[in-house]
């Protein structure tokens, strides 16, 4: 790559990133704009992310009529449909088995709340993460069987437990509603719907857990009706489950195109009106006044959500989705406020050991980083395998070691399958579990292997070795401080729901200036600072999270003149509106 070919000359940003132009087609992009009467930057930003001119009018008005497939594409979604209509209308007795995090949490919840609605009596069951692990064991299995399981649905687990699952048979039937990747034959159940069973043609593979849900919860209401079961009685609202698909499709980092983007841009529109109790106590003790965004699930909502899972009761994230009274929503939301503040103080912990292992593999050209410590918490290593990712740009695998066993997480990049390396690595004999899917896995190992372990996949994931130490930062624009203004904001913001599959757009603004910096928020780790532009005049907003100490605080407190680079966003106040850039990175002018 040239000179030329970087935005502003940028190589080395603040971050250590050079900072590159999104490639789009310009051609379509003008296409685009003028079929559907958009500015031109709107068509421009839609070719950059692949949006042909027949799929423009659906990507910015996502809806389930354009977008939701006949759930029937799904293997085994007909027999599932049919086994939970027949419990249905014979009231059985069903649980409903999860998995700890958020995902987990809004799927069983999905499956809970619609089952009671239709006249079931349903119980739910919420493994603990340190005593039983993730996914069905037997004897979790045996006391549902106990309590008058007649029918057990597996949610966000399952396709890898059939010895577990085994422990129903000739006691309970079971459904599974999964989308971990499948190997191998599926468990012998009633039915096993997952978009990622080796034999499953939906491509649908990119759904979550409550995606499934939710197509299976569309298949039981038409199998009900066909049944005629809704003569006597109303058909439940589907749409106002969307809020708890949309939460699980943001937090489990599926891509926010197609059907996923549907589901999303639907439930921030359910989760705006704040209906469900246990969401908007968790949104007023995180103190969010504005309309709930992908941002708003995936940074407020989602990690408060998943902490219980990580440290605490593992259940309690679902129950607080279940609750129907304000008053004990709020003790439920408060109380999970109060265990992310101790998950963050626990991760803190294990975080700086775990980035100066990493600092010593990637100087030394591991093409993964796989990091271990004594004692580390188990609940936490996903999330710092997350930022030591991050960080190196590299496939990262963190593990917690106790009694002579790691167990651990792992986070991956664009591109290299974390998860079936880890697969591959458990067959090979190397790991004593492990499963997942590309972008993130689990996984525990005898210490003593760790090496071996590690060789293993750096050869695997050897094509690792060939990515930039720290990824790049595609740019879409470039904007003076007075082109950075409310309409251009608010032309992004069409795009949104914004996430994995669907970023947010990147500008540069060249040579602002720092007139003035400050920190802000309880524990200083926010900076605001206020921009002007060559030649005066105009005069910009920008905001930084999550600065501490690291380089961008540093650059925006220090001033001066600089390049920056962050989203555009159009922010109200006091009814009026105005722009502010979210700062991502800074370079020298």
């Amino acid at each position: 790559m040239t000179q030329d070919d970087l935005v502003l000359g940028v190589a080395r940003s603040a971050t250590g990133r050079r900072w590159t132009w999104r490639q789009g087609e310009a051609r379509i992009g003008l296409g685009i704009a003028q079929r559907l009467g958009l500015p031109e930057l709107v068509g421009r930003l839609l070719a950059a992310r692949g949006v042909g001119m027949d799929q423009a009018a659906d990507f910015l008005e996502p809806t389930l009529r354009a977008l939701l497939p006949d759930p029937s594409c799904l293997l085994d979604m007909d027999q599932a449909a049919a086994r939970l209509a027949d419990a249905v209308q014979d009231a059985e007795s069903v649980a409903v088995f999860g998995d700890y995090d958020v995902d987990g949490a809004c799927s069983g919840a999905l499956m809970v709340r619609l089952l009671r609605e239709l006249g079931c009596e349903v119980t739910h069951y919420v493994p603990d993460r340190l005593a039983e692990g993730y996914g069905p064991n037997p004897q979790a299995i045996r006391t549902l069987c106990e309590r008058g399981a007649t029918l057990i649905v597996t949610v966000d687990c399952g396709i890898a437990a059939a010895e577990a699952l085994a422990a129903a048979e000739g006691r309970a039937d079971v459904v599974i509603l999964d989308h971990h990747k499948a190997e191998g034959p599926v468990p012998p159940v009633r039915a096993a719907v997952n978009p990622n069973r080796l034999d499953c043609t939906s491509g649908l593979r990119n759904l979550c857990a409550a995606g499934v849900a939710f197509l299976a919860a569309v298949a039981l209401v038409r199998e009900l009706r066909r049944r005629g079961a809704f003569t006597q009685r109303a058909e439940p609202d589907l749409k106002r489950l969307l809020d708890l698909v949309a939460l699980a499709t943001v937090c489990d980092v599926m891509p926010l195109t197609g059907l996923n983007r549907a589901l999303v841009a639907q439930g921030l529109k359910v989760m705006a009106r704040r209906d469900r109790p246990g969401i908007a106590a968790l949104l007023e003790v995180a103190q969010l006044r504005d309309q709930p965004s992908a941002h708003t699930l995936g940074y407020l909502l989602g990690p408060r959500i998943n902490a219980s899972g990580r440290i605490d009761e593992s259940d309690l994230g679902l129950r607080l989705l279940l609750e129907d009274d304000p008053i004990e929503a709020r003790a439920m939301a408060e109380r999970l406020d109060a265990v992310n503040k101790r998950r963050q103080e626990v991760e803190g912990e294990v975080l700086g050991a775990a980035l100066a292992a990493a600092e010593a593999q990637a100087s030394r050209g591991h093409p993964v980083l796989l990091v271990t410590g004594e004692g580390w918490h188990p609940g936490v290593v996903g999330i710092v395998a997350g930022r030591v990712k991050e960080k190196f740009n590299r496939p990262a695998c963190v593990a917690g070691l106790a009694g002579g066993l790691a167990k651990g997480s792992g986070r991956s990049v664009p591109g290299i399958d974390l998860g079936a390396a880890i697969i591959a690595a458990r067959q090979s004999g190397l790991l004593e579990t492990g499963g997942g899917h590309p972008m993130a896995a689990g996984f525990s190992f005898r210490a003593g292997r760790q090496a071996e372990l590690h060789a293993w996949l750096d050869e695997r994931l050897s094509a690792a070795s060939d990515l930039p130490s720290s990824a790049d930062l595609p740019v879409e624009g470039a904007l003076g401080v007075a082109g950075a203004t409310v309409e251009v904001a608010q032309q992004v913001a069409r795009l949104a729901p914004f996430g994995a599959g669907n970023e947010e757009p990147v500008f540069a603004l060249s040579r602002v200036r720092v007139v003035r910096a400050d920190r802000v928020g309880k524990e200083g780790n926010t900076v605001r600072a206020f921009l002007d532009g060559e030649g005066g005049g105009a005069r910009l907003k920008a905001i930084c999270f999550r600065a501490k100490e690291g380089p961008l605080a540093a650059a925006l407190l220090g001033g001066g003149v600089m390049h920056l680079a962050g989203h555009l966003r159009a922010e109200s106040w006091n009814d009026t509106t105005s722009a502010c850039l979210h700062v991502v990175d800074a370079a020298p002018a």
